[in-house]
């Protein structure tokens, strides 16, 4: 996995966007349910709400840049898979930003699990060596994605990781939310 901090010198427009919306989000604290945003070129979005511009600073202005829009209300459902089956984007949409907190154990963990997914759940949760994480996936409709991975034991902007390659099965289903 070629993951790296997360900098103040990145310049790549759906980084940027991914950033931003990593620190929109995690400014809420943790234990959130998952949160979809549309990422919309920022001058097309000016051109049509022009009296946006006095809300936005120099950086969002750059070149490139996109604006995250949260989608409030998702369904809950137990099933990413079904959540983001339902997902198809207008247009005027150029990418998409999700974020979702999971918990991760060693892979020893799982070896003599209780059964039933409610008792495996609860014993996974008590392990020692468990860590709970919030991931941010970032794609564009030309296929360009960026992933964003955040520790709640490490929990501060300067120690986010970055990479293309952290959640590609999470990358696959927001490109996929895409097609046709």
């Amino acid at each position: 996995m070629d993951e790296q901090p997360v900098t103040s010198l990145t310049t790549k427009p759906l980084t940027v966007a991914a950033i931003d919306t990593e620190r929109h989000v995690a400014a809420a604290g943790w234990d959130q349910p998952a949160r979809l945003f549309a990422l919309v070129r920022t001058a097309s979005l000016l051109a049509r709400e022009p009296q946006l511009r006095a809300q936005l600073g120099p950086a969002d202005l750059a070149e490139g840049a996109f604006t995250a829009i949260e989608q409030e209300g998702l369904p809950a459902t137990s099933s990413l898979e079904t959540l983001l089956g339902r997902i198809a984007w207008p247009d005027e949409v150029d990418g998409c930003a999700f974020a979702i907190e999971r918990m991760v154990v060693p892979p020893d963990a799982e070896r003599d699990l209780p059964e039933g997914p409610e008792a495996a759940v609860e014993a996974l949760a008590a392990h020692p060596g468990r860590r709970d994480v919030r991931l941010l996936v970032a794609v564009l409709r030309d296929g360009s994605s960026v992933c964003l991975l955040r520790q709640r034991e490490h929990d501060s902007d300067d120690a986010v990781a970055t990479g293309n390659d952290i959640a590609p099965g999470l990358v696959a289903a927001l490109k996929a939310t895409f097609e046709d």
